[in-house]
């Protein structure tokens, strides 16, 4: 029974941590000023309308495959073979989405240029080292690069010899 609970944690923290979002460049403040033609804006509008109702579909699949599992959990006495079905049901539902997801990024990736997509990895990179600056712990005990240093080493005094 608790190896299904961890089990069932691992899933769900594995699940929650592929979060859709971290993929939808097409969607954010990286694409600024990538000189995009008006061709290519109609085509990723295109591709974006043509993919939103099922996109939407898989977040509603998700979140009712994550909310069964949640009930099963939730109950006083957890009936096992349900459960890894919701677990099951929330694994096929997450890569659904994230299919769906990957497949939509193929199509944008297409439609721009070797140097745009070049731009755009740059600036992905930038982000992430400026997410990982922010993470990091501030304080007394952190580094140069907020890294937490070890604490001093401990003073040892030299042994006394003992009267004999």
């Amino acid at each position: 029974m608790r190896k299904l609970v961890g089990l069932i944690f691992v899933v769900a923290a594995g699940a929650l941590a592929q979060s859709p979002d971290q993929f939808a460049w097409w969607d954010s403040p990286l694409v600024q000023n990538l000189n995009l033609s008006m061709d290519q804006q109609k085509q990723i509008r295109g591709v974006v309308r043509e993919s939103r109702d099922q996109l939407i579909e898989h977040r509603a699949a998700v979140q009712k495959a994550e909310g069964n599992l949640m009930d099963l959990m939730n109950e006083d006495k957890v009936d096992e073979a349900k459960a890894r079905d919701a677990v099951d049901k929330v694994v096929t539902a997450r890569a659904d989405l994230m299919r769906t997801v990957s497949q939509m990024a193929v199509k944008l990736r297409v439609v721009l240029t070797p140097q745009q997509w070049q731009m755009i990895q740059r600036r992905r990179a930038n982000q992430a080292i400026q997410r990982r600056q922010q993470l990091r712990p501030r304080g007394p005990l952190a580094g140069p690069q907020g890294d937490p240093q070890p604490p001093p080493p401990a003073r040892v005094r030299p042994r006394q010899p003992t009267p004999d």
